[in-house]
């Protein structure tokens, strides 16, 4: 039997990002799957105001900080957030703020340095008997991927099919169908589709394979969100957010046409859960990354040809 730990959108978080490492310990897998969404989304300047004194505005309402021991523990607040933070002056920030390539340039470097030091961690942490998989999702930007490639520990899982156990051969695709946010890897359904097409023709039997696609198959319990508007503010219907799928019709029209075994999703934090369609199985862990929580699933592989995928929802 081939235990798979999986989970997805991490963004950042660094007690997620750590606690990542030590999974195997307490579930046993032979397997390790961080996949989708794995840097953060912001920088948040500490300002030191004066000696003694910083302040930060993370959500517009200034804070302030009066002792070292409130800065370090409000880096560790941020960091759970998955935000990147910036030891800074006044006048620094303010050159920052009149040069977006600056800002660009620093929010590039933050990135890449936790990206770098998540790795690392996982180089020394995980023993070599446990495989390790990492793929990007679609709000990561593409400078990533060269990072996990230089690893010779991690299995970078894009466009190849990895054979995870001799009996079960795995597909990979980070790329989503549109969003509002217009985030690096996303395109239109029909785009999407004929990536997801080759991904299918890289193997000959579909019958034990995984596709670890981050959209979620379109009309599901695993694909809602809360719908929004053209200035990016949630829908309200009735007192209440209008919640609608958002996943990929084009995941779903090729799963219900091959019926792979499995289908790992991620991207919509708030659908948790799992799904048929058809034979398929379709799992999305979900995501509490902003509370240090790394939701996941521990996946048996079937032993037998015919036998079902045993899947169980675990938080950490």
């Amino acid at each position: 039997m081939t235990r798979i730990f999986f989970a997805c959108d991490a963004h950042g978080s660094v007690p997620v990002l750590r606690k990542m490492v030590k999974v195997h310990e307490t579930y046993n897998c032979d397997i390790v799957m961080m996949c989708g969404d794995l840097t953060g989304k912001a920088v948040v300047p500490i300002v030191e105001e004066k000696p003694g004194l910083w302040w930060s505005a993370p959500w517009g309402k200034r804070e302030t900080y009066k002792s070292q021991e409130a800065v370090d523990q409000i880096k560790k607040t941020y960091e759970k957030r998955g935000f990147y933070w910036l030891l800074t002056t006044p006048t620094e920030l303010a050159d920052l703020e009149k040069n977006r390539d600056k800002v660009n340039e620093l929010f590039l470097k933050l990135m890449l340095d936790r990206m770098q030091d998540w790795v690392r961690l996982i180089e020394e942490t995980v023993p070599s008997d446990v495989r390790v998989i990492v793929s990007p999702g679609n709000d990561d930007s593409f400078a990533i991927d060269d990072i996990i490639r230089a690893s010779s520990r991690i299995v970078y899982p894009i466009g190849t099919a990895v054979n995870l156990d001799g009996d079960h051969s795995m597909v990979s695709c980070e790329w989503v169908n549109s969003t509002p946010w217009k985030t690096p890897r996303e395109c239109p359904d029909e785009e999407l589709k004929l990536k997801l097409q080759v991904e299918f023709d890289r193997v000959g039997s579909h019958e034990n394979l995984i596709c670890n696609f981050h959209a979620p198959p379109y009309g599901t319990q695993i694909d809602l969100a809360p719908k929004i508007d053209e200035k990016l503010r949630v829908k309200v219907r009735f007192g209440r957010p209008d919640i609608v799928p958002v996943g990929s019709r084009s995941v779903r029209e090729l799963f219900e046409k091959y019926q792979p075994l499995l289908g790992l999703h991620g991207h919509i934090h708030e659908s948790a859960g799992v799904e048929y369609i058809g034979r398929t199985l379709c799992i999305n862990p979900g995501s509490a990354y902003m509370q240090g929580m790394v939701n996941a699933f521990v996946i048996d592989l079937p032993k037998k040809q015919g036998d079902k995928v045993e899947v169980l929802n675990v938080s950490a």
